[in-house]
């Protein structure tokens, strides 16, 4: 359930509630907006009335939540999440933000250069592989540690926060150490155990939908990492598996708005793994940007055709340039704009 406090509601009223619904055996979980408390019960209401808790000294309304996700809910929350980064890079908010890089990272030289490019293009968050899930256990599966190590060399060049995947709860830590954002990738989506260690670990989360889930499902995998303490979320449409093979998957953007509505964490689209095909890539993207997304996730790669994992659906930087300001004028046209990232320091 949800309490609405008062506008003027004390924080001593607040904290009475807090306390019943604690007592009550409630998990409880505060959402502070500008002009109210909203208070976010999750467990058995047992023999806990409606009544008595609106009857409580502050409290507004008590809202029942009929979904089966509570926390991600958007009645739960009804102003919209903004997940911070380094160097002021905010997602959620009015900015669209661009994340760019290799599919996987390969060498310094290859990830500085796509690095330097992307930024110089206007994204603002890097993306690189480290630890690569493969369909085949024969493909390359990533430099691991060694990849880290180098996507915290090229932050500290460029001065672009750093997104990878972490596949297993025992490298959490680790991927943490490095990372300022932890991707949960679209065959771990429900992985239960990973969902609750990244929810463990206080960093912001990219969470992709797996390709065969419903959206329902998709906003349990991110109420299992928000019931573990951490509500810095960003959801990621990257298709979902259909009937149709001309693609690599089919992009389901009619899933933007549709979660926009239903939660209040922000959503980003990975246009190159929803069509595996380069050529499809920006058109998608500046589609995802007019129904509505808070960014997109798109793969660049300096020589494709040598790249070790996923080069037809990664850009060369030229491209991704042409992108980029095609993206300017689709975001100025939905009255929204690119994000910046702010001078880099030593």
């Amino acid at each position: 359930m949800i309490v609405v406090m008062e506008r003027d509601a004390t924080e001593e009223q607040i904290q009475k509630v807090v306390s019943r619904l604690e007592r009550e055996g409630f998990q409880v979980h505060l959402s502070r907006g500008v002009t109210r408390t909203i208070i976010g019960a999750v467990g058995d209401k047992g023999h806990l009335q409606r009544e008595s808790l609106e009857a409580m000294e502050g409290v507004e309304k008590v809202v029942p939540v009929l979904r089966p996700y509570k926390l991600a809910a958007r009645e739960f929350r009804p102003e919209n999440t903004v997940v911070r980064l380094r160097q002021g890079v905010e997602i959620g908010g009015e900015a669209i933000q661009v994340i760019a890089g290799p599919c996987a990272v390969e060498s310094f030289e290859q990830l500085l250069v796509t690095a330097e490019a992307v930024k110089a293009s206007g994204a603002t968050i890097l993306r690189g592989g480290a630890f690569k899930p493969r369909t085949s256990p024969y493909s390359f599966q990533g430099l691991e540690e060694e990849g880290l190590r180098l996507l915290a060399q090229a932050r500290a060049a460029t001065g672009l926060p750093v997104v990878t995947e972490v596949m297993d709860p025992r490298s959490v830590p680790l991927v943490a150490e490095y990372a300022d954002v932890l991707q949960v990738g679209a065959r771990n989506m429900q992985n239960f155990y990973l969902l609750r260690e990244v929810g463990a670990a206080k960093k912001p989360v990219l969470l992709k939908r797996g390709p065969s889930a419903t959206i329902e499902e998709w906003m349990l995998a991110a109420e299992y990492i928000m019931s573990a303490g951490n509500d810095q979320i960003i959801l990621c449409e990257r298709g979902i598996r259909t009937f149709e093979n001309a693609t690599r998957n089919t992009l389901d953007l009619s899933a933007v708005p549709l979660v926009k509505s239903l939660s209040h964490l922000p959503v980003f689209v990975d246009p190159s793994h929803g069509t595996g095909r380069w050529e499809l890539v920006t058109p998608m993207a500046l589609a995802a940007v007019a129904a509505g997304a808070d960014g997109v996730m798109i793969e660049v790669h300096p020589n494709p055709d040598e790249a070790l994992s996923d080069g037809p659906q990664s850009l060369k930087p030229d491209k991704f340039a042409q992108l980029m300001r095609q993206l300017t004028r689709v975001a100025t046209a939905v009255g929204r704009t690119l994000g910046q990232i702010a001078v880099c320091s030593a």
